[in-house]
């Protein structure tokens, strides 16, 4: 699997999930509009005006790859924030560490989180600030990225990294497209026999 696009910076460590979708825009019934949402709080001021912010920059306007620091996704697990990152056009993030929970709910939509070291975390933040046109590309085979900085080497869970490269990241999608074989295994749990319908 590889992924080529530009690269939009998001700098800062402990970004949690209430910076990425503030907890107001939870009650949408759907995740339709998610994307408009994605950084709300510091994108915009009190009156809904624009602030300075990468995501406003038209200069990153088709940016498909984030690049976070560390700890990223932190805090509650609301599924909102992986989804407003894709709704938002992205298709990867990249950064020096993640929640777990958070880099489970990208990978259940199909959005790869890969970790770098420390500091090529500062050079690849440093290289797509000053050369925002520049084009990355990511390889999940190869585990590698690169740029016209060079080729830096990513990290993800084995078990995600295959999950990725075989197509079997939607969990969701193989139990949906599978139901006779979710009733056999179904069948199977004695807890689930309690009322469980035929």
């Amino acid at each position: 699997m590889i992924i080529t696009g530009q690269a939009v910076p998001i700098p800062g460590n402990d970004i949690d999930t209430d910076r990425i979708v503030p907890a107001r825009f939870l009650k949408e019934l759907t995740f339709e509009r998610m994307g408009a949402y994605l950084f709300y709080d510091v994108r915009h001021d009190a009156e809904g005006g624009v602030c300075p912010h990468p995501l406003n920059d038209p200069v990153y306007a088709n940016a498909t790859v984030m690049v976070v620091g560390s700890n990223f996704g932190c805090g509650s697990s609301r599924e909102h924030a992986a989804q407003s990152i894709k709704r938002a056009g992205f298709q990867a993030v990249v950064g020096g560490s993640f929640s777990e929970i958070f880099s489970s709910n990208c990978q259940s939509i199909g959005v790869p989180v890969l970790s770098v070291s420390p500091d090529d975390v500062g050079r690849l933040m440093a290289h797509v600030t000053t050369h925002p046109h520049d084009t990355l590309t990511i390889d999940l085979q190869a585990m590698t990225l690169s740029s016209a900085m060079g080729t830096l080497g990513v990290t993800m869970p084995a078990s995600r990294r295959q999950a990725f490269l075989t197509g079997h990241w939607d969990g969701l999608g193989m139990l949906m497209a599978n139901p006779d074989q979710v009733k056999e295994v179904a069948d199977r749990l004695p807890y689930l026999q309690w009322g469980y319908p035929s």
